[in-house]
């Protein structure tokens, strides 16, 4: 049964880094994939959870890129998965599963934003393609490493961008309408959010929850795809946010993927290392989360379309 999406007061917040979120946890023996593990959030989702005793599969469109930034991590390992190829996510996922491993942690990390209008080799808007559809694909493809573990966790990383925009089911691809970064990056991140919804759903049964996770105001590469004109009115318009360091941008995704605060939970949007507040649509705020992505309708219908997309059937 999908979790209440209201706060359990976890003793944490918005300053917590990924060690604190972790506390004393021994992860000695569990594994995890984080997409994009070797930057920005993801590097510090990866070094934590290595503190903790788990070992770390990075999966990164250029290893070779990725490895230096990887050194002196203890228990790490390095593949190719590039998001927009549907071969490459096969691939990387049939490399895994033939290993025989369980998976216990799989952070869908990696995402791209403001990118001029893109398509994948599908022909599917790059955002909503790198964001939602590759992850969607990889953990379907993951599910019998995912099972094997007897108690595994999805974490989703959205984003308050969710917040400007849910998903347009009539054209979600920008086929009709004419193209805005913004709305696109916006309905990619609401589909995080209801892919972790719709996930936990069918996961549950099999102890495999899903989450989705809002890190906060973290400057990473992510804004490589911005002039620095943009970056700047980016910056203004969020005057007054506090801005975290890239340890306290991974404590809710470690926090999601390992704590014993979450046991028998799932199916909800969080931040601050705590179940976000459900807002109103029209609602000003930088945070809690927003209708249209914590709609168990509009995650089904999602769900669906992706399979479409994906040509994937999901049968847990």
């Amino acid at each position: 049964m999908r979790s209440k999406q209201a706060p359990i007061h976890s003793g944490y917040g918005e300053q917590t880094t990924a060690r604190e979120a972790l506390g004393n946890l021994d992860l000695s023996g569990a594994i995890a994939i984080v997409t994009g593990g070797h930057a920005g959030l993801g590097l510090g989702t990866t070094r934590a959870l290595s503190d903790a005793g788990a070992t770390v599969i990075v999966a990164a469109r250029t290893p070779d890129a990725a490895r230096p930034a990887l050194g002196g991590i203890a228990r790490v390992e390095v593949d190719r998965l590039d998001l927009l190829d549907p071969a490459s996510i096969d691939a990387f996922a049939e490399r895994f599963v033939a290993t025989g491993r369980p998976l216990h942690m799989l952070v869908n990390n990696a995402g791209i934003m403001g990118p001029p209008l893109v398509r994948d080799r599908r022909g599917f808007e790059s955002q909503l393609a790198t964001n939602h559809l590759g992850h969607f694909q990889l953990t379907s493809r993951l599910w019998p490493a995912l099972r094997r573990a007897k108690g595994a966790r999805v974490v989703s990383l959205s984003s308050r961008g969710h917040s400007r925009a849910a998903i347009d089911f009539e054209d979600p691809h920008f086929e009709r309408r004419p193209y805005d970064k913004w709305k696109a990056y916006g309905q990619s991140k609401t589909a995080n959010a209801l892919f972790a919804l719709a996930l936990d759903a069918r996961g549950e049964a099999h102890r495999v929850r899903a989450f989705a996770v809002h890190p906060g105001a973290v400057l990473t590469e992510l804004m490589r795809f911005l002039p620095q004109g943009e970056i700047d009115a980016l910056l203004t318009r969020l005057a007054g946010t506090t801005f975290k360091t890239r340890e306290q941008g991974a404590a809710t995704s470690v926090w999601c993927a390992a704590s014993t605060q979450l046991e028998g939970m799932g199916g909800v949007y969080c931040e601050d290392v705590d179940i976000a507040v459900p807002v109103d649509a029209e609602s000003t705020t930088l945070t809690g989360v927003r209708p249209w992505a914590i709609d168990p309708a509009a995650a089904e219908r999602l769900w669906t379309l992706s399979e479409g997309w994906t040509g994937l059937r999901f049968n847990p």
